[in-house]
């Protein structure tokens, strides 16, 4: 079976219910699903006992109090109860659709890890999950808002116990780059990277950023964006689910030839960024002594982000 993990934001306003729902549509994937949360978050606590799931209060965490996602993956794969795992960002709603590409994927490799894109919908209260269609209802509120987020956006890593064992960089959670990190990684593992976005519909309940004090632009721009950034090795250590070595769709699980394409794409952006760098040091003191400004670097680094 599986064991799913996560943890949340304080359990406060909408935020509060959107992690409700999604933590109970987990519990819903089979009986025996095992869910851990991690982290000691305000209304975290109550969340667990409401819910009956594990709960594991201590989290590693920087200067700042920003939960290091090292810490979770390692502390999970040594907790969990089964030898598959999922890590999935808390706003996530997954339904059976999950379970049955999970399945499907488990009976034709032994090292994998699953991904796949998210649909946004704007659900502000809590999901009536004693209703027999609730997973109908789900799918009709992602179809409103019709926002399925491009393929570097990832939010949940169904993998094997062991894949991401204090393997991971000090990334902090709720920061970019750490879910592109865990693409590349998986590849170079030699794992079977599947995307499975054309099967699973992972529902992702819109919010905002108000749990930064810097709002949206402190969550992709600020000191711990930056130092997330850096681990990413200037784009070598970047891919998305382009990246992947498969694609699985409602006929089975098929070989994505695509990534050749994209990683030849992504070594050719690394190649020019490499050149333009090197061209800059070296020229560095001729453009000191005639006071021109290094305008350049910025515009490739934001390229790079890009």
């Amino acid at each position: 079976m599986l064991t799913i993990f996560s943890t949340p934001k304080p359990f406060r306003g909408h935020i509060g219910i959107t992690q409700r729902n999604a933590i109970r549509s987990w519990t819903l994937l089979h009986p025996d699903a095992e869910v851990i949360l991690f982290g000691d978050e305000e209304g975290t606590a109550d969340a667990v006992r409401e819910l009956k799931i594990r709960h594991e209060p201590y989290v590693k965490r920087n200067e700042y109090g920003t939960k290091y996602l090292g810490s979770i993956f390692d502390r999970a794969q040594q907790l969990a109860r089964y030898d598959l795992l999922c890590y999935v960002n808390c706003d996530i709603i997954l339904m059976s659709d999950f379970c049955e590409a999970l399945e499907s994927v488990r009976s034709s490799c032994s090292s994998f890890l699953m991904a796949g894109q998210r649909w946004d919908a704007d659900i502000a209260e809590p999901l009536d999950f004693a209703q027999p269609d609730w997973e109908l209802r789900a799918r009709a509120l992602a179809l409103e808002t019709n926002r399925q987020r491009p393929p570097q956006w990832i939010d949940y890593f169904a993998f094997n116990r062991g894949l991401y064992l204090k393997k991971l960089p000090p990334f902090v959670i709720g920061r970019p780059g750490w879910d592109n990190w865990l693409m590349w990684f998986a590849r170079a593992s030699g794992a079977v990277v599947v995307d499975a976005s054309s099967v699973v519909a992972a529902v992702h309940q819109n919010h905002d950023y108000s749990y930064h004090a810097d709002g949206e632009k402190g969550v992709w721009e600020g000191e711990e964006a930056q130092k997330n950034y850096a681990f990413l090795d200037s784009g070598r250590c970047f891919h998305t689910l382009e990246n992947a070595t498969h694609r699985l769709t409602p006929r089975g699980l098929r070989s994505n030839y695509r990534h050749w394409y994209t990683l030849g794409r992504q070594l050719s952006r690394r190649t020019v960024n490499s050149l333009w760098f090197g061209l800059l040091d070296l020229t560095r003191p001729v453009r000191h002594r005639l006071g021109l400004r290094q305008e350049g670097p910025q515009v490739a680094q934001r390229a790079e982000k890009g």
